[in-house]
């Protein structure tokens, strides 16, 4: 007597879906994606430039405390919904190198938007692509193709451009921006430390996303909040909230707008990959950019446009070089292929998996809130 067995549980698999539908979702993902990261960006330049009331909040740890308790909520509520393991996956002391690099990397890019430009900021974390390299190169033994040392160089070159052919200064003018630029180093170099970890505890552990998220976050929490207790700038900052409903909104808001904006990183990379995700970044930089200059009306020369062009040019190429590089093993395969094993190589990733591969670290790590 046959058995017959039901179809499993669960959403069904974006490669099984019609094209209509993968339009739709891909659409819905990358337009939320864009649009959460967006609203994050502004809050961000609005609430570290703009004072409240006469005065700037000048507890840019609070800000990131207040993030990684949303984010741990996340994680917990979707590591539950998806059945993953709520136990450590690594050692404790592994995730707490990523929450102190995270923290102070977080703190540092807040820091750095009393003084200089949110367009420098974010071109900042373009620029990291030649650090996070280096950090892969000495922690995890990683190595790049001629491709991904072009797309770093020419990325860092039109950033270097950027910086030195116009106004790169905070709309609050908090004095010198090479104040700005400090923090952001800072920044570079411990995010580029982060992703590295990061990516090694994937690698090591077989982590799952929601619990590698969960423990960081929590642990960022934890450490974020000490800080604040023994700078002893917990509770005037906490004061300043309850002070501010403005800042109070704002503040809640950037949470909700980074934990909206991991929800559909997370979302886009498991159903279309990480060479979507990549191109989608891509996107939003420039419109969170141009965005950035029209509602604080910054200034920006001709020649910072070119150093734009360059930095996004060298980046969409990337995302268009990887694209077109597992069109072409995809539909190879499509062809020689036995049916019964499509929808099993489709269900997994397929060539998109092996080139998203080529994404990691550098190019995957811009989207970090």
């Amino acid at each position: 007597m046959a058995v017959t067995t039901a179809p499993p549980a669960g959403p069904t698999p974006m490669a099984k879906r019609s094209a209509m539908e993968q339009i739709f979702w891909g659409g819905f993902y990358a337009s939320g994606l864009i649009g959460a990261l967006l609203v994050y960006g502004l809050l961000q330049e609005r609430i570290m430039s703009i004072p409240y009331g006469g005065e700037v909040f000048e507890f840019s740890v609070f800000l990131v405390f207040a993030n990684r308790m949303a984010a741990v909520v996340f994680a917990i509520v979707m590591a539950i919904s998806h059945k993953e393991s709520l136990t450590n996956a690594a050692p404790i002391w592994k995730y707490l190198i990523i929450s102190f690099s995270n923290v102070y990397a977080s703190t540092c890019q807040y820091e750095a938007l009393k003084y200089v430009s949110f367009a420098v900021q974010m071109l900042g974390k373009s620029f990291k692509m030649l650090p996070v390299m280096f950090w892969g190169m000495a922690i995890i033994g990683k190595k790049y193709t001629a491709l991904d040392w072009g797309v770093a160089i020419a990325v860092t070159g039109g950033v270097t451009e950027f910086l030195m052919t116009g106004p790169t200064s905070s709309s609050s003018d908090n004095g010198s921006s090479v104040k700005g630029f400090v923090w952001l180093l800072a920044f570079l170099c411990l995010d580029g430390l982060t992703s590295t970890m990061q990516e090694k505890l994937f690698k090591e552990h077989k982590t799952s996303k929601y619990n590698q998220m969960m423990y960081v976050n929590g642990l960022s929490a934890i450490t974020s909040l000490c800080t604040l207790i023994t700078t002893g700038t917990f509770f005037p900052a906490w004061s300043f909230f309850l002070r501010e409903p403005q800042f109070a909104v704002d503040a809640t808001m950037l949470s909700v707008s980074a934990v909206g904006g991991q929800f559909f990183i997370y979302s886009q990379v498991k159903e279309f990959g990480a060479l979507v995700f990549a191109a989608t970044m891509n996107v939003r930089q420039v419109i969170s950019i141009i965005a950035s200059y029209i509602t604080y009306h910054n200034n920006i020369t001709g020649l910072q446009m070119l150093g734009l062009v360059a930095v996004f040019g060298a980046l969409f190429y990337k995302s268009y070089v990887g694209i077109m590089s597992a069109e072409g093993p995809k539909a190879k395969a499509a062809e020689t292929q036995p049916i019964a094993d499509k929808t099993k190589a489709a269900s997994e990733g397929g060539a998109y998996k092996a080139a998203d591969k080529n994404l990691s670290g550098p190019f995957l790590s811009r989207g970090r809130t």
